[in-house]
């Protein structure tokens, strides 16, 4: 029998059989944890030197309570936590002697690990951004909806599509090569695309959805060139891969929004996304030796 506590192994196939029903059972809450450790499960072994994700999981009663991932060189993903058992992770990993960046998780648990952190490791903590989870109610078409029509982005557009994703990761801050070369070890690579176009074929806008896990499908990225914005083209293209999303049998659909830009949250509200929770990514800094 496993004793209570935390429990971590590098082993993602190990984590998702103890862990895999827990992380299904809130698949909105657990939309992160569910499509970062589908794409580990199927990615081929890392090489040689390369360090291995961690994955954690809080055991009690013989019940998995919450999970964490922390892939190479970045910070703490943890799923819902109470103070105290956000204090018990960050005393069991400032005792194993990890050095974090940064924890993202909602607000309440970043805010209460962030505080524990401190205390375990006298890191200080500084409030980088702060997001809210939608999940999909109705959808509920804009309209007018805009002249044109949504299609899937083609092997062909390769080019078009990694410079609107590298004009989106500017646009929110996200220091990434996107390139050729680097293409198919960002986050960007595993998603399916489509572009919103006017009728003389133009794209306009696009949206990415990644890889339904878990019943459930997460649309990122949303990306309208700023010379185009105001005229329907992320709302209609939202709509479209939506629709897409629920037709290839999703049961939740869900989206994550900057808190603080009044206008995504307006125009995600009016097609049908409902908040759910907010999100807060906290960065550590540590004093020098």
């Amino acid at each position: 029998m496993r004793s209570d506590g935390w429990h971590l192994t590098e082993d993602v196939e190990e984590f998702l059989a103890r862990a895999g029903d827990f992380l299904r059972s809130r698949p909105a809450m657990h939309t992160m944890a569910l499509s970062v450790t589908e794409k580990l499960r199927t990615l081929t072994t890392a090489a040689d030197g390369v360090p291995a994700p961690v994955f954690g999981r809080l055991e009690q009663a013989g019940e998995v309570r919450a999970t964490f991932y922390r892939l190479p060189s970045r910070g703490l993903s943890v799923t819902p936590l109470t103070p105290e058992q956000a204090d018990g992770l960050a005393a069991h990993l400032a005792g194993l002697g990890h050095s974090l960046p940064y924890v993202t998780a909602d607000h309440g648990t970043a805010t209460a690990f962030a505080e524990a952190w401190r205390r375990h490791t006298g890191a200080t903590s500084t409030f980088r951004v702060g997001l809210r989870l939608h999940r999909l109610g109705t959808l509920t078409p804009p309209e007018p909806e805009p002249a044109g029509r949504g299609r899937l982005v083609g092997e062909g557009e390769r080019e078009h599509l990694m410079r609107w994703c590298r004009e989106f990761a500017a646009d929110v801050g996200e220091a990434v090569t996107i390139d050729a070369g680097s293409w198919a070890s960002t986050r960007f690579a595993e998603k399916s695309y489509t572009f919103w176009e006017t009728p003389d074929g133009t794209p306009v806008s696009m949206a990415g959805v990644n890889p339904m896990v878990g019943g459930q499908a997460r649309i990122d990225p949303v990306y309208t060139p700023a010379h185009l914005r105001g005229r329907g083209y992320a709302a209609a293209v939202t709509v479209e891969v939506s629709r897409a999303a629920l037709a290839a049998g999703a049961e939740e659909v869900v989206l994550f929004t900057n808190a603080a830009n009044p206008t995504s949250n307006a125009l995600y509200r009016r097609v049908g996304y409902v908040p759910i929770a907010d999100w807060t990514v906290h960065d550590f800094t540590y004093a020098t030796p």
